[in-house]
């Protein structure tokens, strides 16, 4: 089922006088359940595609469906709910809140969506397991190594139950035997509970995994090709 469709797509930014074409005509859409990988040289446009879908920036022109709401269409105020209860947003720079623990900051944006407290600490738990931090949800993030921090956020993007995940470089600053472990817990979650992933990624470890990958060069689609495993 597809959940994502991208239509003639273009983001400019204007730096001093001079015009910038960060994503230039794209078409594309996303199905329920896909590992994707977007790749391509730096300054190919793969960041701001990832904002683009997730709603954190605003196409120039085109247009951006999900779930069959045109985002065009959201006021500010619908788009940060479009995205509390749609998104899940992986950073490379992990983004956790340091004064909470490894559980508060999993439990967080439940909090933003109103879950009961019981039904919060239920689902942090859960997820703790299944990244292998359970005996760490007392931990703040200062206590967690990088690839231990990286795994918090993850199962802090996965806790409200989102359509689908945006991962921006996930694995940049994690060691290999971190970012094997990280990329492995994905793709377990992927199989087994359908959650879609979108990675923007410099990293043949994650290139090799994806089941899609799409080619970007100066903003533009160059190839998009579906990898047979």
């Amino acid at each position: 089922m597809e959940i994502i469709s991208l239509k003639n797509l273009t983001k400019t930014y204007r730096e001093d006088s001079i015009e910038v074409t960060a994503v230039s005509d794209i078409t594309l859409s996303f199905a329920e359940g896909e590992f994707t990988a977007i790749v391509g040289p730096s300054g190919s446009g793969k960041t701001t595609l990832l904002n683009l879908i997730g709603g954190l920036d605003a196409p120039t022109s085109g247009e951006i469906v999900v779930n069959g709401t045109n985002l065009a269409r959201l006021s500010s105020s619908q788009l940060t709910d479009f995205r509390l209860w749609n998104v899940g947003f992986v950073f490379q720079a992990y983004n956790l809140i340091p004064v909470l623990t490894a559980r508060e900051n999993i439990e967080f944006i439940m909090h933003l969506q109103n879950k009961p407290v019981h039904e919060r600490r239920k689902r942090a738990s859960e997820l703790l397991q299944a990244v292998g931090l359970a005996d760490r949800a007392k931990s703040r993030p200062s206590k967690l190594s990088g690839g231990q921090q990286q795994r918090v956020a993850v199962a802090r993007a996965l806790a409200p139950r989102p359509r689908f995940i945006l991962a921006d470089e996930p694995t940049a600053n994690l060691d290999s035997h971190s970012a094997e472990n990280l990329l492995e817990m994905m793709e377990k979650l992927n199989r087994e509970e359908n959650i879609t992933f979108i990675f923007s990624t410099h990293d043949p470890r994650v290139m090799k995994k994806a089941r899609r990958i799409i080619t970007l060069e100066d903003g533009k689609v160059l190839r998009d090709e579906q990898m047979h495993k």
